[in-house]
């Protein structure tokens, strides 16, 4: 939703980490700085949100990263985030990520390595889960890759496919949407290169291409993706760190300029935003450098609708930073900061 201040954010926290639960802010347009308006907290550990224009207007959906796992609406109009509904449970453990097509909600599980749909009624409320496509397979990774672990699912950008991308097997599911049955329907599934532990996939803007993370390596591998037959590609690997680089690195998400000519990635551990070029296949890229990220634990990265600015959200430190981005090079330059306790995610409406 725009506004005359430029438009809203809205950040996720951890409430079991002292974070606020879903925050506000106003957008500054000819700065991108970030001022609170209000928070809710009426949903715990609300870790990933998403937001979307539905017949009801702007709504902002988050999961509950907890034991139980759960999906909870928020009206984007005032101050303050405002409850649609009541909180709905997704029959899996610690949703980490959410999207919606189709009109429906879907979540996906890490915990019990699955992904949920639910409905979403006229007032933008989620109904009860329908269908629950429970992941299959492990790892190399002993301690991480036990099990399956799902941690992203999102529509790819024709919205006839969904993709789930697991970290504990190593892969990657395009489904279909089933929306009589409010559930999704497996159409293949895509290996990755084990011990790698995929996180979170981009699209490249061209519709033909994808870049899928991985958390336990510092790679991303790159991938051709067929809108048509539904197939994801591998087509080769770039390291998102140095060489020679020691120490934790733990990469949590990439984000692709709207050019498609530079891809960035937030690494924790390192506290880094890696910068790498995009040649113009979309089939290779090169680290060409990384930046602090302004504070501890980048555990999100996200680019504002103008494509010119981006923003961090540091877990650790509790604040969101935010970067204007050299259209040219690509390499964000910081400008300000926003305290947010337990910072997880930041999206805008």
């Amino acid at each position: 939703m725009a506004d005359d201040s430029g438009g809203r954010a809205f950040i996720g926290s951890y409430t079991s980490a002292g974070g606020r639960g879903v925050v506000a802010a106003a957008v500054d347009p000819a700065t991108g700085a970030l001022t609170e308006t209000g928070a809710s907290d009426a949903v715990a550990d609300p870790s990933y949100l998403t937001a979307v224009t539905t017949p009801a207007g702007t709504v902002v959906y988050a999961v509950s990263e907890t034991a139980d796992g759960a999906v909870a609406a928020f009206a984007a109009t005032g101050g303050a985030p405002r409850p649609i509904g009541r909180q709905v449970p997704v029959g899996g453990s610690a949703p980490t990520h959410i999207a919606v097509s189709q009109g429906h909600v879907m979540t996906a599980n890490y915990g019990s390595g699955s992904v949920s749909v639910l409905p979403v009624g006229t007032d933008g409320a989620p109904g009860p889960v329908g269908g629950i496509m429970r992941h299959e397979g492990h790892g190399p990774v002993t301690e991480r890759q036990r099990a399956p672990h799902a941690h992203q699912v999102l529509p790819d950008p024709t919205g006839r496919w969904v993709l789930s991308v697991d970290l504990g097997t190593d892969s990657v599911r395009i489904c279909a949407l089933d929306t009589a049955a409010d559930a999704l329907t497996p159409h293949r599934e895509t290996p990755l290169r084990p011990g790698t532990g995929p996180r979170h996939l981009a699209f490249h803007p061209d519709g033909r291409h994808a870049y899928v993370l991985g958390e336990l390596e510092p790679v991303i591998t790159l991938c051709r993706w067929d809108p048509a037959a539904g197939l994801l590609e591998p087509v080769g690997e770039t390291a998102v760190v140095p060489d020679g680089t020691t120490g934790l690195a733990y990469p949590s998400v990439p984000v692709v300029s709207h050019d498609g000519r530079h891809l960035w990635v937030a690494v924790r551990g390192l506290d880094t935003i890696a910068v790498l070029a995009l040649d113009p296949t979309g089939e290779r890229a090169t680290l060409v450098t990384d930046v602090p990220c302004g504070g501890h634990w980048p555990r999100d990265l996200a680019l504002d609708p103008t494509g010119r600015r981006l923003y961090a959200a540091n877990e650790r430190s509790g604040d969101v930073t935010w970067f204007t981005v050299d259209p040219a090079t690509g390499i964000p330059h910081r400008i300000g900061s926003l305290a947010v306790p337990a910072a997880s995610c930041v999206v805008f409406a």
